[in-house]
């Protein structure tokens, strides 16, 4: 194999990593919201978990974040306003993503 044949293989390794783990982190992000608006609407337990599921499951209707901000902001009402969302998604995006970081590490 020659070098650029090398440099192609491990280019498109990464790339397939990259997209894998930020799958991974949207699916896990998807899954905090669901527990923060279960929370707010007074769901706990078995029900707060079959609600983060449902968000989760949300974000596959269409590309981008709008079906996950859609249905959460939907079933939220007025407990939540856009901005009070749309924060906690960012925020819990961090939150995902350091999550993972930690468990990539304790797999190494």
């Amino acid at each position: 194999m020659s070098s650029f044949d090398d440099r192609e293989n491990a280019f498109e390794s990464r790339y397939a990593h990259d997209a894998e783990m930020q799958f991974k982190a949207e699916a896990r992000r998807n899954k905090l919201l669901g527990l923060w608006a279960a929370d707010l609407m007074g769901k706990t337990g078995d029900d707060a978990k079959a609600y983060a599921v449902e968000v989760v499951k949300s974000d596959f209707e269409e590309a981008g974040d709008e079906d996950v901000y859609r249905k959460v902001s939907g079933d939220l009402g007025d407990k939540a306003d856009e901005v009070t969302i749309r924060t906690k998604m960012i925020q819990l995006m961090a939150e995902a993503k350091a999550q993972l970081l930690v468990e990539v590490k304790k797999d190494s």
